[in-house]
């Protein structure tokens, strides 16, 4: 079992086409090790049986010499796309029973290139949180472990984090995420794996349950950047179904990934030099610039400076947003009801035992700044910020071709640390926002250890629809880190 589940998304791709092994066995295998790895809590569901049948009827068109791009391939979905007739929570207490009549559009073009879905992934309810702690079915866990202190479970990050632990842990091929201020990126960076951020609208928002609509976008999490390419390339689309779908033709992500950057000019931002930056993410940053100075790049210093307003404007925008979206969750319709004397207590009941602390924290800071007399002082002003920030990227790519900075300001922390202080969690997010809210496309790939022994992640951003260049520097920084640390779990996996 060992090799098989070392093999990545391209190697098991390959070797399923050369018949070395079949759909039936690599989704047995990684069914097996989603059981021996239960402590993670990474799922929420597991679809054993369906996963199964999925993968037989690859194994018949793989015999056949057929199949998508990504025949008999076992993934996972985090928990907040819908899939057809398979509980879809998205973390909540209020969305119990919830079986979906639909599939989410991402979802479907997976399986429409012939993967296999293994199961649901743990989330931050709502995909509100920066750790995964905010789950009703509880926190997932990091598979790594401090050097000095391996009795201490770390989170995997948030709110993707049961598709990072899924991944970093061997019991998923590849997963898919979703990135509204670093979903993504940040749970890469703590689990030792790739994860990318798409443009927004690059990947359909339909049939995802919805944060923040204008911020929202769904992306792969991966063990390499090669794995990510192919798994973006059948995820993204245009969707009539979307209004917010961009009709741009996706270019072919794997055709430039290795020509490397020589030649090109990469933008450091001396915005993301914060104050009180611990020493290692210093150092792990100017490890990653030496890289692509050596493998040809220019390096130039460059200035977003509306970067410091960006966490401030994102914690006005993302909560209202937020506000607006969840009012649909009443327990009339679909989900949780706890019965009251009336409609209105109904509501209040019911969402006061659906919602999780953060999600009504998050509900009553964006009701608040929508609200008469607070509107144009809060959320009107943070548009026309966003609107500042995105003009400084815009002005950036006017002189270079990339962005490079630091992922998180830290390694992975403790499970349950930070909780009572929300602002303090939200700082893990200061390196990933701004591109969520300038609605650019950026992957973290794993640079390195901490001084605990724990992965440390860089970031590449890119121009709006620029993924191709975003994957060949983050194809180059990977070659050049040649990170092959993995989990301590993981060994004589």
């Amino acid at each position: 079992m060992a090799g098989i589940l070392d093999l990545d998304l391209v190697g098991a791709r390959d070797a399923l086409r050369a018949g070395d092994i079949t759909s039936s066995e690599l989704t047995a295998a990684y069914l097996a090790r989603i059981e021996a790895t239960k402590d993670l809590n990474a799922y929420i569901t597991v679809t054993a049986d369906r996963a199964m049948a999925m993968a037989e009827a690859s194994d018949a068109r793989l015999a056949k010499g057929e199949g998508g791009a990504l025949e008999g391939l076992p993934i996972a979905v985090k928990d907040l796309f819908c899939t057809e007739g398979v509980l879809t929570t998205a973390a909540s207490h209020i969305l119990d029973g919830f079986k979906p009549t639909y599939e989410s559009t991402v979802t479907a073009k997976l399986w429409d290139a012939g993967a296999v879905m293994l199961g649901k992934t743990n989330m931050d309810e709502f995909a509100m949180g920066s750790s995964n702690g905010s789950s009703y079915y509880g926190p997932a866990v990091n598979p790594w472990r401090a050097a000095q202190d391996a009795g201490t479970r770390l989170v995997p990050g948030g709110s993707s984090g049961g598709s990072a632990a899924a991944v970093s842990g061997r019991a998923a091929l590849a997963a898919t995420g979703t990135d509204t201020g670093g979903s993504i990126r940040q749970p890469a960076s703590y689990t030792g794996i790739v994860g990318v951020k798409p443009s927004y609208g690059r990947c359909s928002r339909w049939g995802i349950v919805a944060f923040a609509s204008s911020l929202d976008q769904a992306g792969p999490m991966t063990r390499t950047v090669g794995d990510a390419a192919l798994m973006l390339s059948a995820m993204a689309g245009h969707d009539p179904r979307d209004s917010t779908s961009a009709p741009e033709a996706m270019p072919d992500l794997t055709a430039g990934l290795e020509q490397g950057v020589k030649g090109l000019r990469i933008g450091i931002p001396a915005e993301y030099k914060v104050d009180g930056m611990p020493s290692e993410i210093e150092a792990i940053w100017a490890q990653g610039i030496a890289w692509l100075r050596d493998a040809g790049a220019e390096i130039v210093d460059i200035s977003l400076p509306h970067t410091r307003y960006a966490l401030a404007t994102y914690y006005i925008l993302a909560p209202a947003e937020a506000s607006s979206n969840l009012a649909r969750y009443d327990g009339v319709r679909y989900g949780l009801r706890v019965d009251g004397d009336s409609l209105a207590e109904m509501y209040a009941n019911t969402r006061g035992a659906g919602f999780g602390a953060e999600v009504q924290r998050r509900i009553l800071i964006g009701t608040y700044v929508l609200s008469a007399g607070y509107y144009d002082a809060y959320y009107r002003k943070a548009q026309r910020v966003r609107t500042l920030i995105r003009r400084d990227f815009d002005d950036a790519f006017g002189q270079v071709d990339a962005i490079l900075a630091p992922t998180a300001p830290s390694d992975a922390f403790a499970v349950g640390a930070n909780e009572d202080d929300p602002v303090k969690m939200y700082l893990n997010d200061v390196f990933t926002v701004p591109a969520s809210l300038a609605g650019l496309p950026g992957a973290s790939v794993p640079a390195g250890l901490s001084a605990r022994g724990l992965p440390l992640g860089l970031q590449v951003l890119g121009r709006m629809f620029d993924e191709p260049m975003v994957l060949r520097v983050a194809r180059t920084l990977e070659k050049a880190a040649a990170f092959t640390a993995r989990p301590a779990m993981l060994e004589g996996v």
